[in-house]
């Protein structure tokens, strides 16, 4: 009778060794689960009485957003200042910017303040790449135009994981204007590595077929879907869409693409529904839709504030220090 060999052990976690989050197409399977594995710690930590710890304690964070925002903006500096970390807000509009001066020179001209993280959003792709070749500081990516909204992806991620117990094996669904949808890249990119098969539904006009060498599948007709779905992301439309001609009216939009109670019950009775807001009630999803028991859109605002926490925490360089270490 032969003996089985031991199993082969594990090798240890690679390092935390990147400076900067400019998007999940760059990250592997192993930083991507670091993320969320550091991100689920300090979901825990929230928890407590005391949530404030000293991980970035004489840190300095900026908040650079070339574009509107107040989720992502308030999440940011909300996540920096748990962890002890000083903050600053930047506002173009009455920023040098507005008598000519460039953006790297902005840029370089906070950092000559002592920033440490800067945190860019901005309509131009690639701005914060642009960045991270022109200044020392770390730069994460807060949304930059159509390309990746990357912490997004990773608090779709975890919501995803903590509900449903795992990310492999399951199907997804990404309903609405994936073309120019930031959050659509990063779930993409995000969903396929760990394993999950991810549908694109909407309008042909905003969902070529060619989205197909994402490596996931193009469907026009959510109807015909739904019940394969274990989760549902649906995606905020933007009524300039309907005045462009890329789809004939909201209504229309509404009636083909929206998440009514009706398409939920053609759904699985364990659907997960997420949103990354700021939703339209009434056009991608209805109120009891959106309020409703598989709905998880304000759990991903909790999870997005534990996501943004780890990865500060993890671009300072603190990689090896478990958020219970951290003075609690």
């Amino acid at each position: 009778m032969s003996i089985a060999p031991p199993p082969t052990p594990l090798p240890p976690p690679t390092p935390w060794k990147l400076k900067h989050l400019l998007g999940l197409e760059e990250l592997s399977i192993q930083e991507i689960t670091a993320i969320l594995d550091t991100a689920e710690s300090f979901g825990e930590v929230s928890k407590r009485s005391r949530k404030k710890v000293p991980a970035l304690q004489g840190r300095i964070v900026f908040n650079l957003f070339f574009e509107n925002s107040t989720r992502t903006r308030t999440s940011f500096s909300l996540a920096a200042k748990r962890l002890s970390a000083d903050t600053q807000d930047f506002t173009a509009s009455v920023s040098s910017l507005s008598k000519g001066e460039t953006f790297i020179d902005t840029a370089k001209n906070i950092e000559a303040m002592g920033a440490d993280v800067m945190v860019v959003r901005h309509p131009t792709p690639g701005a914060p790449h642009l960045l991270a070749r022109h200044v020392s500081s770390s730069i994460i990516n807060a949304g930059d135009g159509a390309h990746e909204h990357p912490t997004q992806g990773l608090l779709d991620l975890l919501t995803i994981r903590k509900k449903k117990k795992k990310i492999e094996g399951l199907t997804v669904g990404l309903v609405g204007d994936i073309s120019h949808s930031r959050v659509a890249r990063s779930n993409i990119w995000g969903l396929t590595k760990l394993g999950a098969h991810v549908i694109l539904c909407g309008p042909p006009t905003l969902v070529p077929k060619c989205l197909e060498k994402l490596g996931c599948e193009v469907a026009h007709r959510l109807d015909d879907v739904m019940h394969r779905l274990d989760v549902v992301n649906v995606l905020r439309i933007q009524f300039e869409r309907a005045a462009g001609g890329q789809f004939p009216s909201v209504a229309e939009y509404s009636h083909f693409y929206g998440m009514t109670q009706a398409r939920i019950d053609m759904a699985r009775s364990d659907l997960l529904l997420l949103a990354p807001g700021p939703i339209n009630r009434g056009v991608e999803l209805t109120p009891e839709v959106a309020d409703g028991p598989n709905s998880a859109i304000l759990e991903q605002v909790t999870n997005g504030l534990a996501v943004r926490m780890a990865v500060l925490h993890l671009l300072s360089g603190k990689f090896d220090q478990k958020p219970s270490e951290m003075g609690l």
